[in-house]
C-alpha cells in the first residue's frame, strides 16, 4: 500500500437512517428509523470519559456533504456510530451533524466541541486539516477521522485507513473475468486520492487478468498510466452518473464499476435501462465502499459484487475504545489480511461467476495477503 502523508488512503456504507435529536442537522440515536428533528437537547460528558452525572458518554460525527444517506462513507460511519450506541445501550449516545459545504467543517467540530464530545468522528479526507487544527487547538480532546493519514501520528487523532487498492484489485479482476465483450468501465466523483486508489487497483486487476490469460480486455473511463479518466464533479449528481455510465455502455463496456458515492445510482439506473432494452442480463457493475445489495437493494440484482471497506467496523470500535478509556490515537491500516477490505458476496449474479474464477479470486487474495502481489497506485498524496 502507498501510505499517504497528510492525505487519505481510500474512499468510504450501508445507507442506514437513524432516529435524530438536537435539529435537522444534529442526531441523537436511540433506533434505526428517518432522522426527525426534535428539540431535546442530548447529554454533554465531559471531554473523554462519562459524564458522572448521566453515567453517559457522547460520541458525535460531522460527516461530509453527502451526509448519512449517500450509500458511501458517510452512511457506513454513522452505522458504525449507531453500532457503538447498540453494544452498550444507555450508556453511549451518539449524534451526528451534517455539512452542506466545505464551511460547515470547522463550525461543525467546534460545535461538538462545545457540547463536550467524548469523542468526535470527522468523515473524509476534505476535513483533514479542520480536524488536525481542532486537534491542535483541543488536546485533550479526542478524534477519529475517515481515510485520511497524518505523519507523524497526532496523538489525539484516531486516523482510519483502508487500502482500497486491494480489494479494487480484485474487483478488477473479476469485472474481466466475466466481461463478454472484452470492456469494462469505471469512473469517480471527484478527483481524489480516495477516489483514484479504487480505479488504480481495478486498472491494475484487469491488466492481471489479461496477463494471466492473455487476454486484452479493456479498461475505459480510466487510465492509471496517465492518471486520467471520467468524472462526474462530485459525489450526489446521479443525472451525470447516469450519463456517463451510458457513454461507457455504449463504447462497449459490460461491466460499469462506479466510486461516485449516490452519483452511483445513476451508473445502477443506466445498467438497468441496458439491460431492459437487450431483454437479457448484458450489463453488470459493482458498487464501491458498500455492499450494494444492502445499501440499494432495488439495484441488487445488477451487482456482480462490491469493492468494500470496514468503516464501520473502525468506527465503532474508535468509538467504543474512547468510552472505555482504550483510546490510542495514531492509525490504523483495513486491508484483506485483518478483514478491512474485501469482495462481497455475488448474490443475485452468483451463476455468472464460473468455479474457475472464484478459486483465482481467492488464490490472488490470499497471494496480496502473503505479498506475493504487491498492488500498487499512482494516486498522488494531496
Amino acid at each position: 500500500m502507498r501510505t499517504m502523508t497528510r492525505s487519505a488512503a481510500a474512499l468510504g456504507v450501508i445507507a442506514l437512517l437513524a432516529a435524530a435529536c438536537g435539529s435537522a442537522t444534529g442526531a441523537s440515536s436511540s433506533s434505526s428509523t428517518a432522522p426527525k428533528p426534535s428539540s431535546s437537547k442530548a447529554p454533554t460528558p465531559a471531554p473523554g470519559s462519562r459524564a458522572s452525572s448521566a453515567g453517559t458518554f457522547l460520541g458525535c460525527m460531522v460527516t461530509d456533504t453527502g451526509g448519512i444517506g449517500d450509500r458511501s462513507f458517510n452512511a457506513a460511519s454513522w452505522q458504525g456510530m449507531q453500532e457503538a450506541r447498540a453494544a452498550e445501550p444507555g450508556t453511549i449516545i451518539v449524534r451526528y451533524l451534517q455539512s452542506a459545504s466545505g464551511s460547515d467543517y470547522t463550525p461543525n467540530i467546534n460545535t461538538f466541541i462545545g457540547e463536550k464530545c467524548g469523542i468526535i468522528v470527522t468523515v473524509g479526507l476534505l476535513m483533514g486539516d479542520n480536524t488536525e487544527a481542532a486537534a491542535q487547538a483541543h488536546p485533550n480532546q479526542k478524534f477519529a477521522i475517515v481515510d485520511y493519514d497524518y505523519s507523524p501520528p497526532i496523538r489525539n487523532i484516531d486516523a482510519l485507513m483502508f487500502n482500497t487498492v486491494q480489494d479494487g484489485f480484485l474487483g478488477g479482476y473479476l469485472a474481466a473475468g466475466i466481461s463478454k465483450s472484452g470492456a469494462v468501465g469505471t469512473f469517480g466523483g471527484e478527483e481524489l486520492p480516495t477516489v483514484t486508489i479504487y480505479m488504480d487497483g481495478f486498472w491494475d486487476g484487469v491488466q492481471y487478468y489479461d496477463q494471466q490469460h492473455h487476454a486484452s480486455v479493456r479498461v475505459l473511463g480510466w487510465n492509471e498510466q496517465t492518471h486520467t479518466g471520467l468524472f462526474t464533479g462530485d459525489f450526489t449528481d446521479q443525472a451525470t452518473g447516469q450519463a456517463d455510465t451510458q457513454t461507457l455502455i455504449s463504447e462497449g463496456a459490460d461491466v460499469i464499476f462506479p466510486v461516485a458515492g449516490d452519483a452511483g445510482l445513476g451508473a445502477a439506473k443506466a445498467v438497468k435501462d441496458a439491460d431492459a432494452a437487450a431483454g437479457r442480463t448484458k450489463v453488470t457493475m459493482e458498487w464501491a465502499d458498500t455492499d450494494g445489495c444492502f445499501s440499494a437493494p432495488q439495484y441488487c440484482r445488477y451487482f456482480i459484487s462490491s469493492v468494500t471497506q470496514g468503516i464501520q467496523a473502525a468506527v465503532k470500535n474508535a468509538v467504543l475504545g474512547a468510552a472505555n478509556g482504550a483510546f490510542k490515537g495514531g492509525t490504523y491500516v483495513g486491508g484483506l489480511a485483518n478483514g478491512g477490505v474485501a469482495l462481497s458476496p455475488f448474490h443475485d449474479l452468483a451463476s455468472q461467476v464460473p468455479t474457475s474464477l472464484r478459486s483465482e479470486l481467492n488464490a490472488i487474495k490470499a497471494e496480496i495477503i502473503s505479498g506475493q502481489i504487491k498492488p500498487a497506485t499512482k494516486s498522488p498524496p494531496m
